[in-house]
């Protein structure tokens, strides 16, 4: 590991002044993937700003009935919030399927949405990869890429956003609230990752030297019921093969809302749209379900290693939405 410098700042605007003043600056919470990084030798700052000691640590509610989740709460608190267990229960339910118990105790609400991808390439500096080193190539195409993305990827690089949280609050129209020397500034959290395109060093839309505050929730949508549910090789503490956070309210035997969203598939989480405008009226049974998340799933373009994970999105999202049927006809 590479020598660096550390600041533990008393708020968030020093911390922002500290993180835009020195261009090689990384914003410090639980550490669980940064610090990981650092000893492979993907990450190397010259700065080390430490935030986790920052007044961002409640969940508390809003107005109009939603929650505020301050970015340094540690995701095991966040998933046992009584709030949060039974306004969002696809949010704790993802959560609780991600790493191991001792690194939710560590792991920040801010550092998940920031974490980045397990590609193996990217993760062995004696490879090239155009995450980590725009230009170099993307031996993941024609490689080991069982595990990589079928939705959304690009010539230059397939790998796959692995969060567990950022599928739910996709999912649940969740934005993030960023600090920076601009100001203050909100983005939704399905626009807060980006696909790779020809620049995929760049995960995320957020702009040099900003801090991730605070992610806010709406209130939980009324009648209706959520779920999160993960694919992977073994029981715990994998990365998903796919997941699915998904949000349905059913009304007379039709469908009232939906959403979808997917993980494990693509660059970011997936926010299924067209899946969602299939659904949005139609009656609430297999054949809809089928249907709408067909249509999604028609934009995969999977590689030579990993075609089954279409199918297996395909099983899990429509066994969530017949279960989330099954809940909201039990009331």
């Amino acid at each position: 590991m590479k020598p660096f410098a550390y600041l533990r700042p008393a708020t968030v605007a020093e911390a922002v002044r500290a993180g835009a003043g020195h261009p090689g600056a990384r914003f410090l919470g639980g550490g669980t993937n940064l610090v990981d990084l650092m000893k492979l030798g993907v990450e190397s700052p010259g700065l080390l700003v430490d935030v986790s000691r920052l007044p961002l640590d409640r969940v508390t509610r809003t107005d109009d009935g939603g929650l505020r989740i301050g970015a340094t709460v540690r995701n095991s608190d966040l998933a046992a919030h009584p709030d949060v267990r039974s306004g969002y229960p696809a949010l704790s339910q993802a959560l609780l399927a991600g790493a191991s118990g001792q690194l939710r105790n560590t792991a920040t609400t801010g550092g998940n949405l920031l974490q980045r991808t397990r590609c193996p390439y990217f993760q062995d500096v004696s490879k090239p990869c155009n995450k980590r080193i725009p230009g170099s190539g993307c031996p993941a195409r024609e490689g080991a890429h069982r595990d990589l993305a079928v939705l959304g990827h690009s010539q230059d690089c397939v790998a796959t956003n692995p969060s567990d949280m950022a599928v739910a609050l996709a999912a649940l129209d969740a934005a993030v609230l960023l600090h920076g020397p601009e100001g203050e500034r909100t983005v939704p959290v399905t626009d807060f990752h980006r696909l790779p395109g020809d620049n995929p060093d760049q995960d995320t839309v957020i702009r040099p030297g900003e801090l991730i505050t605070e992610v806010v929730l709406p209130p939980p949508p009324a009648g209706a019921a959520s779920l999160y549910r993960k694919a992977r090789d073994r029981a715990s503490y994998a990365f998903a093969l796919a997941s699915v956070a998904a949000v349905l309210s059913v009304r007379d035997g039709r469908v009232d809302r939906a959403s979808l969203a997917f993980g494990g598939l693509a660059h970011r989480p997936w926010r299924a749209r067209v899946a969602e405008d299939v659904l949005r009226g139609a009656p609430a049974n297999e054949d809809t379900f089928t249907r709408a998340v067909d249509a999604e799933l028609a934009a995969a373009r999977p590689l030579r290693d990993n075609g089954f994970k279409v199918d297996l999105a395909r099983r899990l999202a429509v066994g969530s939405l017949a279960e989330l049927t099954t809940e909201a006809a039990a009331g």
